[in-house]
């Protein structure tokens, strides 16, 4: 992937504008990014594109609240709003079925488009994806790191580069500077800081809300059919690796795949193992 040439184009979805690229031909991937401050779909997926779009048509879109998408999200039931706008985007490229690549916060998103509208999805690869019983625990250290990015003293590098460093990845030497420094700059975008597209449910409706986005308190997870991979890496520090397990157990065609020393951005610690698991997947037999 050539990040110097910007491939992208931005189509109006609704009331919300969603950006864009494209690449490769086949079959069609959406690949959603998680919800970290700064987040892309880009960036979030720079060592999988390539591969991937030797086999697939990879759709990679700014998640609302993101990049070069519009930065207003539905608090009250977000990821509702992020499936809604996602089933949306997918009839304006007149794409009837796409398969869905999700992490973190993109794999809520995904996860609930099978829910609300499940002819639009083929398969479904879910990494460490939030709403895995989120309002029947405390939150995880590195959740309520990434929650407390924009309250009180604001976005800054120290809290970035702690929260990707300590508890993105498993190993946070690994992760160069320059990647940081570009999640850093797209954090402080004035729309972002005005309406933060993460943020810890409040008001009279917060407890309903809590709910209302965790899975294993909808009836309907037992009924998502469609052929899912959960990967979550071992030592996930922001959702915590028992959601796979939980997954598995409630959803009748989904396989669990554990990955020892990886953090929460398993698709970018263990690129190699997690696209040679995507290909495999995506291209079994329907």
């Amino acid at each position: 992937m050539d990040k110097g040439v910007d491939t992208g184009r931005t189509v109006q979805v609704g009331n919300c504008e969603v950006y864009f690229n494209e690449f490769g031909t086949g079959p069609a991937v959406v690949l959603l990014h998680g919800g970290g401050p700064g987040a892309t779909g880009l960036s979030n997926y720079s060592r999988n594109i390539d591969v991937l779009a030797k086999n697939f048509r990879v759709i990679v879109p700014d998640m609302p609240g993101y990049g070069r998408s519009s930065k207003w999200v539905d608090q009250s039931d977000p990821f509702g709003y992020l499936a809604r706008v996602l089933g949306e985007f997918l009839d304006v490229l007149e794409v009837d079925s796409a398969d869905l690549i999700g992490n973190s916060y993109g794999g809520a998103a995904a996860l609930r488009l099978a829910m609300d509208r499940p002819e639009k999805v083929g398969r479904l690869i879910l990494m460490g994806p939030g709403g895995v019983g989120s309002s029947r625990a405390l939150p995880t250290q590195g959740l309520q790191e990434l929650l407390n990015y924009y309250p009180g003293s604001g976005p800054s590098r120290e809290k970035i580069i702690r929260f990707i460093r300590e508890y993105l990845v498993y190993d946070g030497s690994t992760v160069p500077n320059d990647l940081i420094e570009e999640r850093y700059r797209a954090s402080i975008d004035p729309e972002v800081i005005a309406h933060p597209p993460l943020r810890r449910p409040s008001g009279l409706f917060a407890l309903r809300t809590l709910v209302r986005m965790d899975f294993t308190r909808d009836s309907r997870l037992k009924k998502v059919e469609h052929p899912t991979l959960v990967v979550w890496g071992a030592d996930d520090k922001v959702n915590r690796p028992s959601g796979g397990r939980a997954l598995a157990e409630a959803m009748p065609n989904c396989d669990l795949y554990l990955i020892a020393r990886t953090g929460h951005w398993a698709q970018w610690e263990r690129a190699d193992l997690f696209n040679a698991l995507a290909i495999e997947f995506l291209k079994a037999e329907r």
